[in-house]
C-alpha cells in the first residue's frame, strides 16, 4: 500500500477536488483507493458522504465516533492509544477516512510532541504517529493499493504529522503568484521536516515493537489546474506564471536537474497533468455526489457539457495512470467503467 498526500500552502488550487476526481479515475482503473481526510475543513469528507450520513457520524461522541478524531482521541487526552477506525465506504473501490471539523484540537498536541518525538519521547512518538498508523491500518482493513491524503492548505503541525506519513507529494499548483508563493515557503518546511525526522530515527531508532514512519515524503510532480480565462490580459498572466512554474517547483524542492530538462510545462516530466476546472460542470457534480466524467443525461450532462464530461474521464483516467508509473504501483491493465 503506497501513501500520497495532496499538498499546497495557498488555498484555492482546487486540491479537494483534485483528489476526489483522481480518487474515482483510480476506481475505474480497478486500483482500491482509501481516501484519508486529514484537513480539519473536512471539505473532502463532505464531497464523499450525504450531509445525513455525515450528520450521523458526526453526532456520536468523540471516543465512539467514526472518524480521524475517533482514532486520536484517546492520544490527545492522554488516556491511553490509537484507536483503528475503519473507512466509510464511498463505492465498491474507494473507502474514505473520514474527516471531523474537530481535529483542530490535536494541533496543540501534535506542536508540543515534535520536539519532544525527536528525542525518542515514546508517547510524543506515538502522537506524531498516529495518522501514519490510523491511514495504515483502515486502509489494511479496506484492501487498498494506494492512500490519498488530503491536508489544509497551512504548514500546521496537523500537516507535519500528515506529510509524514507519506511517501510521496504530489503539488496542487494555480499558474499564478499565490501558488508560486506557497512554493517557496512550502519546500524548504518539506525539506526541514524530513531532515529533522531523517535525524530522530538515526538517534534514536524506534523499537521493534513500534514502527514509524520513514519520513520518505519524496516529491512526485504537480498538477496544474487551469481556471477559466476571459480576456486576453488573463491568458497572457496565465501563461507568463505557467512558464516559471517547472524553475520554481524545482527550486522550491530542491530537486536535481534532469538532463535535457525543457522548461516548458507540457514537456517537464515532473508536471503530471494539466487539468481544467470545468466551472459548472463541478457544482452539477457536487450535487449527484459523483465525479464530473460519471455525469449522465439525467444528471444534467447535455450537449457541450456531456462532452466536457467526457474529456474529464480521459483527463483523470490519463493523470490516474502516470501517478501510478510515478510512485511505482503496479499500471492498471484494464479500465472497468463508471458501474464502481
Amino acid at each position: 500500500m503506497i501513501t500520497v498526500a495532496f499538498f499546497n500552502n495557498t488555498g484555492g488550487v482546487g486540491k479537494t477536488s483534485l483528489v476526489y476526481h483522481l480518487a474515482w479515475a483510480l476506481s475505474d482503473l480497478n486500483v482500491r483507493v482509501l481516501l484519508a481526510d486529514l484537513d480539519p475543513q473536512a471539505n473532502l469528507t463532505a464531497l464523499c458522504l450525504p450531509e445525513e450520513r455525515l450528520g450521523e457520524i458526526w453526532s456520536a461522541d468523540e471516543p465512539s465516533r467514526q472518524t480521524i478524531v475517533g482514532a486520536v482521541c484517546d492520544l490527545r487526552q492522554e488516556i491511553g492509544d490509537l484507536r483503528v477506525v475503519p473507512a466509510e465506504a464511498v463505492s465498491r473501490r474507494i473507502g474514505l477516512l473520514v474527516g471531523d471539523v474537530d481535529l483542530a484540537t490535536f494541533e496543540e498536541k501534535l506542536s508540543e510532541a515534535w520536539p519532544k518525538c525527536l528525542d525518542g519521547h515514546e508517547p510524543s512518538d506515538r502522537a506524531t504517529s498516529a495518522f501514519y498508523h490510523a491511514i495504515r491500518g483502515a486502509a489494511e482493513a479496506w484492501g487498498a493499493h494506494v492512500a490519498l491524503i488530503d491536508v489544509g492548505p497551512n504548514l500546521s503541525a496537523i500537516n507535519r504529522s500528515a506529510l509524514l506519513a507519506a511517501e510521496w507529494v504530489v503539488t496542487p499548483l494555480k499558474a499564478d503568484l499565490f501558488s508560486t508563493r506557497g512554493l517557496r515557503s512550502f519546500g524548504p518546511a518539506l525539506r526541514r521536516w524530513q531532515s529533522e525526522w531523517f535525524e530522530r530515527l538515526a538517534k534514536n531508532p524506534p523499537p521493534a515493537s513500534f514502527e514509524l514512519p520513514t519520513g520518505k515524503m519524496e516529491a512526485a510532480g504537480y498538477v496544474v489546474v487551469q481556471p477559466s480565462l476571459y480576456g486576453d490580459e488573463a491568458i497572457k498572466a496565465y501563461q507568463t506564471w505557467l512558464e516559471r512554474l517547472p524553475g520554481e517547483y524545482v527550486r522550491a524542492l530542491g530537486l536535481p536537474p534532469i538532463k535535457g530538462f525543457d522548461p516548458r510545462v507540457h514537456r517537464d516530466p515532473r508536471c503530471l497533468a494539466v487539468v481544467r476546472h470545468y466551472g459548472s460542470l463541478v457544482a452539477m457534480a457536487r450535487a449527484a455526489q459523483k465525479p464530473i466524467f460519471h455525469l449522465s443525461p439525467a444528471d444534467g450532462a447535455l450537449g457541450s457539457h456531456a462532452a466536457a464530461a467526457r474529456e474529464a474521464g480521459t483527463k483523470f483516467r490519463d493523470l490516474a495512470r502516470l501517478l501510478c508509473i510515478h510512485i511505482g504501483l503496479e499500471r492498471p491493465k484494464r479500465t472497468v467503467g463508471a458501474a464502481t
